[in-house]
């Protein structure tokens, strides 16, 4: 089984798009070791997204994501579960993710695309230390 992190964005919480995204994730066959509605500090949120730290949607990204709840998951699945929650996730533009997927399918915005997904396997052990530091 591998693990990832998930984070369904302020904007997925504010459409009450929670349980159609959470439902999509469990069809494919992932399961949720974990799973919060959380309201994030701008520390965390800055450490989770420190590689972007001086690019100029840096600042908004920080705010964005600090202005309202999120639900953080940890989700698990059998073969490469980082990328089922990336294939369902869509691309990052929605104006260019796929229909069914969840960004294709119900975003809008870049800057407000619903959710995000650990990148690989070392970003998900990263980032779930980051957020669940008493779930290894």
């Amino acid at each position: 089984m591998q693990r990832t992190l998930v984070i369904l964005k302020p904007d997925a919480v504010e459409r009450g798009l929670v349980g159609e995204i959470l439902a999509r994730l469990e069809a494919k066959g992932l399961r949720f070791e974990r799973l919060e509605l959380r309201q994030l500090d701008k520390d965390t949120v800055r450490r989770h997204y420190a590689e972007h730290e001086g690019k100029p949607f840096y600042d908004g990204l920080v705010g964005f994501l600090t202005r309202g709840p999120v639900v953080v998951a940890a989700v698990t699945g059998p073969g490469d579960a980082v990328g089922a929650v990336r294939a369902l996730m869509g691309a990052t533009d929605p104006a260019v993710a796929a229909p069914g997927t969840i960004r294709g399918d119900l975003a809008m915005l870049i800057d407000e695309n619903l959710i995000h997904g650990s990148d690989s396997p070392g970003a998900a052990a990263r980032e779930l230390a980051l957020f669940f530091p008493d779930h290894q």
